[in-house]
């Protein structure tokens, strides 16, 4: 990533090479049996170390990946951090000692850190860098010169040509000479300081610029040579640099699995999802580091993101059910201006505040990591769909999804392998039986799932089932920026019309923001929703109180529009 012309550039770009040379096997996969990474997109390593002992661990992620952590150029923009000045650590997300302590803390939490890497290029650009280092384009005092840059200095002008899109430059980023035996010796000089702090991987960027000998020399100088990374590919049709070439070294990420997913889920049947996959032309399962989106297809439009509501959730509920790759759950932030970085420096002081979207927290999207832990290793069993964009699937006796995608309500007994007995639906929190034949009958709203796995029989207690008694909250509310949908009312469960103790709704189905409450069987109560911005100023929807009734039994739904 680099200059603003760059930041346009990088997300159509991309990639690494290697044949490992190393006596050491390459990792394949995420090794273990969590393989799913939160990459905690442009947050600070001090709030990256709080997420993963309160929610990263906990959920059962494998992996955290953090924004690169070595000095680049100042600035605001997110692509500043993929304009390297030297390879100390040190940016606006923190300093060494930050990054080593979240590195620890991560780990006492059972998630291991995967660090973004820039080693393609240096900055274009000149000036003193987040660490406070001098440097000039070309010029990188104490880490390069000149003489350690390609022979190229023009932009690639022809993606069909393997050597310019290996020795030029992208986006007029200066290219590292990654031939040279100083070159090699730096780049694996920063890399084995990272491990030296406890990392333990990489994300590779643009690595599909640098040669593959290249990239097989570097990491067989690791401490580590079988050190897990993923290396940026696109696999464009028609370029000369291809994902399958880089096998040896690691994973590859696949892009074309975000790019169909929203083609999918946006304008075709999901019901063609049943052979997803390599069949469909991507790289080995054992190979791909598959994602819904990430930094740079959310902000060119090549993949769904957090604006696609429903669609974006359901996606990730696919992914992480379906057997193929290592997922990716990117967590970002809002955005209009596609050059912002994170918000408040990337503070968070609190999800779905400020702009944080967090969804690697989101109940639909973490329910599912466990799930994939649970299920790993099981093969696809009995495939279900309606032709259209209802399907269900099993993954042996492990685990069930349910994925209703249409516009109305899905009843139906499905057949299933798992045992029989209780068990928790890891989306709504509900309770599922499942007879002595694999079956259950359950109901499914538009846009929603159901997922049951042996790892969750049963629902925690220490708060009412929601669907016993009380009421589910469904509001169509557009917001804009670090704006959200809060419901208040009369009862003190719905905090007594004080807008400081209203109660925030799920925006994971945007437009449609959700929350169950449970109440009383029999309560009569009154409500309305308001909106708060970042700087929690109160706006009240138009119109009157709205009224409504818990039933005797079961639950009001209250499907309601925002009234301005």
């Amino acid at each position: 990533m680099a200059i603003k012309t760059v930041a346009a550039a990088l997300a159509a770009l991309a990639g690494a090479a290697v044949a490992v040379t190393a006596p050491t096997p390459a990792q394949a996969s995420a090794p273990g049996g969590k393989d799913v990474t939160a990459v905690m997109f442009e947050w600070n390593f001090a709030s990256v170390a709080k997420a993963c002992t309160d929610e990263l661990g906990p959920d059962g992620y494998g992996y955290v990946q953090v924004s690169p952590p070595n000095e680049h150029i100042q600035g605001t923009s997110w692509w500043t951090a993929y304009q390297p000045v030297s390879y100390r650590i040190g940016t606006k997300l923190g300093d060494r000692s930050a990054f080593k302590s979240m590195v620890d803390t991560c780990h006492a939490a059972g998630v291991k850190v995967v660090a973004d890497t820039v080693i393609n290029h240096m900055a274009n650009a000149s000036g003193t860098g987040t660490a406070g280092s001098s440097f000039s384009k070309y010029d990188y005092p104490g880490t390069y010169s000149a003489g350690d840059m390609d022979d190229c200095t023009s932009s690639i002008s022809n993606y069909a040509d393997r050597w310019n899109v290996q020795h030029c430059e992208m986006g007029g980023l200066p290219d590292l000479d990654t031939g040279e035996e100083y070159v090699r010796k730096t780049i694996a000089g920063y890399l084995n300081d990272l491990l030296s702090l406890g990392v333990d991987g990489f994300r590779v960027d643009a690595a599909k610029h640098i040669p593959e000998d290249d990239l097989a020399n570097i990491k067989s100088r690791l401490t580590d040579p079988g050190v897990y990374w993923k290396q940026e590919t696109i696999g464009a049709s028609g370029e000369a640099v291809q994902p399958p070439e880089f096998y040896n070294t690691g994973d590859v990420q696949e892009f074309h699995y975000a790019y169909d997913l929203k083609r999918v889920f946006t304008s075709e049947k999901l019901a063609e999802l049943r052979n997803f996959g390599e069949a469909w032309g991507y790289v080995r399962s054992d190979k791909a580091s598959v994602f819904v989106d990430n930094h740079d297809t959310e902000r060119n439009g090549g993949s769904l993101t957090y604006k696609n509501g429903a669609d974006y959730t359901l996606a990730h509920v696919f992914m992480l059910a379906w057997p193929y790759g290592s997922p990716d759950v990117h967590s970002g932030y809002e955005f209009s201006d596609k050059d912002a970085g994170g918000p408040n420096n990337g503070q968070v002081n609190a999800c779905y505040s400020d702009g944080w979207k967090c969804q690697h927290a989101w109940r639909e999207i973490a329910g599912m990591v466990k799930f994939r832990n649970t299920a790993a290793g099981t093969a696809v069993t009995n495939w279900w769909d309606n032709g259209g964009n209802q399907i269900a699937f099993g993954r042996g006796d492990k685990a069930y999804v349910v994925i209703n995608h249409e516009g109305a309500t899905l009843t139906r007994t499905f057949q299933t392998s798992l045992p029989a007995g209780d068990y928790c639906d890891v989306q709504s929190g509900k309770g599922v039986k499942v007879d002595s034949n694999g079956r259950f009958t359950a109901t499914l709203g538009a846009d929603s799932a159901l997922a049951l796995h042996v790892g969750a029989k049963s629902c925690d207690t220490s708060s009412p089932d929601p669907a016993t008694t009380g009421a589910s909250f469904n509001v169509n509310a557009n917001t804009q920026w670090g704006e959200n949908i809060y419901v208040v009312g009369g009862t003190s469960a719905l905090g007594g019309w004080n807008t400081s103790k209203a109660l925030e709704l799920d925006p994971a189905g945007y437009p449609v923001w959700k929350l169950d409450v449970s109440l009383p069987a029999g309560t009569s109560f009154e409500y309305k929703y308001i909106r708060k911005d970042a700087r929690s100023n109160v706006t009240w929807e138009g119109g009157s109180n709205r009224t409504a009734t818990v039933p005797s039994s079961g639950a009001v739904t209250l499907n309601d529009t925002w009234r301005g």
